[in-house]
């Protein structure tokens, strides 16, 4: 190699490196919805929107404070059973096909008194096939949606310090503090 060849490559080797670190830089931002193998941004929207429904902003916030359509897209990613994540995926369709039949319209594009009727009979259907399932039928994803969207609220910082009454060092354990109506109940 002589020396015009070794100033060539070490010119390539750092015009490479500067573009590569432009690339990088400029490249990193994704153009996939994707948020895991099983859901897409849609898909956490959808159960942003579900949780609060089931859980509204009022006085506290509501799930879609604590994003509870992250939390529940994790755990059925990372913790269902291959069989219970199917049914919680068909769910998302079923509930889609639950609301054109009973609004005419999609989930997302219902008002929120029309989103809180339809989860109310969605409720009442999971209720009756719980009672009657036997142990080898699958969950109910209305169900699991629901289930989902109380551990994820209640769990989180919103819930557990906005919802409930939440001491970060507790004290002596007192299993007689006097409780007065409408206390909040503890987190910790």
């Amino acid at each position: 190699m002589n020396r015009r060849e070794a100033i060539g490559r070490v010119g390539l080797i750092l015009g490479g490196t500067i573009i590569g670190a432009e690339f990088f830089i400029s490249g990193c931002k994704s153009t996939s919805k994707k948020v895991n193998e099983l859901f897409d941004q849609d898909n956490v929207a959808l159960f942003n929107e579900i949780g609060e429904t089931i859980l509204p902003a009022t006085s506290t916030p509501g799930a879609k404070a604590a994003n509870v359509g992250a939390f529940m897209a994790l755990m059925v990613q990372d913790c269902y059973k291959p069989e219970d994540q199917k049914v919680f995926v068909k769910g998302i369709s079923d509930l889609d096909e639950a609301s054109k039949k009973k609004l005419g319209k999609k989930f997302m594009e219902a008002d929120a008194k029309q989103r809180t009727e339809l989860l109310t009979e969605l409720d009442a259907e999971q209720k009756e096939y719980t009672k009657n399932k036997k142990a080898e039928d699958p969950n109910h994803y209305f169900r699991m949606m629901k289930e989902l969207t109380l551990l994820g609220f209640f769990t989180s910082e919103v819930g557990a310090t906005k919802a409930l009454r939440y001491i970060a060092v507790p004290g002596r354990y007192d299993g007689n503090v006097p409780y007065k109506k409408g206390d909040k109940a503890w987190a910790t």
